[in-house]
């Protein structure tokens, strides 16, 4: 007999969570004892914008949430949840917490658990139409794995272009500068898996 795991306080329905990420930025920062001027010089901003980013009155796009993970030493993952989570981490459709990047027109899900015990990252991109993942293809750490869950996208991995549709599917070195963008009118959702290197 299939078992569902016991439904939190809340109603077995509850809405999903929009994550505020300013607050979590400055979070994490402060964890690591990080200057807002330290964490810009190790993202590549300007100590401006990541102000502005955990004021909320700037909305990084996602290839600049990954610059500023990989400047903190944490993971997307690490954007949706403060600490390990022990025993299986269930990520509900209905009520999983998200982040929205209005600069990319996207939302993005953490389907699997931050932690230094979880070898990969699994998040779910919804990319509204026009929505990409930055202005100009970035190189991110670690193998990356990707499927087209609903409508098509185009990747731009080094020199090249790519249309995907649903189902297809890629495995690329994160490394080569890459960028996704909904090619359709309509959203479009892709699933993506990242092998984490942990120090």
């Amino acid at each position: 007999m299939l078992k569902r795991p016991p439904v939190r306080a809340g109603g077995p329905h509850p809405a999903p969570v929009e994550l505020n990420l300013g607050e979590r930025l400055r979070q994490l920062r402060t964890e690591r004892r990080l200057s807002v001027r330290t964490l810009a010089a190790r993202s590549g901003f300007s100590p401006s914008f990541v102000s502005q980013v955990e004021l909320n009155h700037a909305s990084p796009s996602i290839a600049s949430l990954g610059r500023l993970a990989a400047a903190l030493g944490v993971t997307l993952s690490d954007f949706f949840q403060a600490a390990d989570t022990p025993g299986p981490v269930f990520a509900r459709a209905a009520h999983r917490p998200r982040l929205t990047s209005w600069w990319s027109r996207a939302r993005i899900e953490a389907l699997s658990a931050a932690g230094a015990g979880n070898p990969f990252q699994a998040v779910l991109i919804t990319l509204s139409a026009g929505g990409a993942s930055g202005r100009r293809p970035q190189p991110q750490s670690g193998p990356r794995f990707a499927v087209v869950v609903e409508g098509r996208v185009q990747l731009t991995l080094g020199e090249q272009t790519h249309l995907l549709a649903v189902s297809d599917a890629v495995t690329f070195n994160g490394e080569v500068p890459h960028r996704w963008k909904n090619a359709d009118t309509r959203p479009a959702r892709l699933l993506i898996v990242s092998l984490l290197f942990r120090a």
